[in-house]
């Protein structure tokens, strides 16, 4: 399966005229690409937008190409996803605290599925808070709330002879 990311991408990035250099790397579940490019910031686009659509594109190709191999294709350029993934991870736990300190909602900016995806991770692990997505398209967003349920609160040790 790398060779044929690997043919696809060269394919694309000729045709965008960019110069740089891609690693390829097959796992268990998915491929994961990482490109090294002269002019990053056009193949990322405005938050990411470029680079999603590229993203999307490889994945279909291979998909309907070869349909019986198909891997997830993931796509990052210049350590950018990366970055924007630690930072969400940040993020979410900052919003998550405002949540349980005011207990006022937190509705967020819309974002791409992976990066609310992220923060739905991340916030699964924060008691007392939960998260939902609402909207569609490009207008999908995240609702983050003090969950119904509180915290629940670790219970005292007893011994038997009390």
């Amino acid at each position: 399966m790398e060779a044929k990311v690997s043919e696809i991408l060269e394919n694309i990035l000729g045709m965008l005229a960019l110069e740089g250099s891609f690693e390829v790397i097959e796992g268990p579940e998915e491929v994961t690409v990482s490109i090294e490019a002269n002019d990053s910031g056009r193949l990322i686009g405005f938050k990411g937008d470029n680079l999603d659509a590229l993203q999307l594109i490889v994945n279909q190709m291979v998909s309907r190409k070869y349909p019986d191999e198909y891997k997830r294709v993931v796509i990052d350029v210049g350590g950018w996803k990366k970055n924007k993934e630690a930072e969400l991870e940040v993020q979410a736990r900052r919003w998550a605290e405002e949540v349980l300190e005011n207990g006022e909602q937190i509705e967020l900016d819309p974002m791409p599925s992976w990066q609310r995806r992220i923060v739905h991770l991340v916030l699964e692990e924060v008691e007392g808070v939960e998260s939902e997505s609402l909207g569609e398209g490009r207008e999908r967003h995240l609702v983050i709330t003090a969950s119904a349920k509180k915290p629940s609160k670790k219970p005292s040790k007893k011994s038997l002879t009390e």
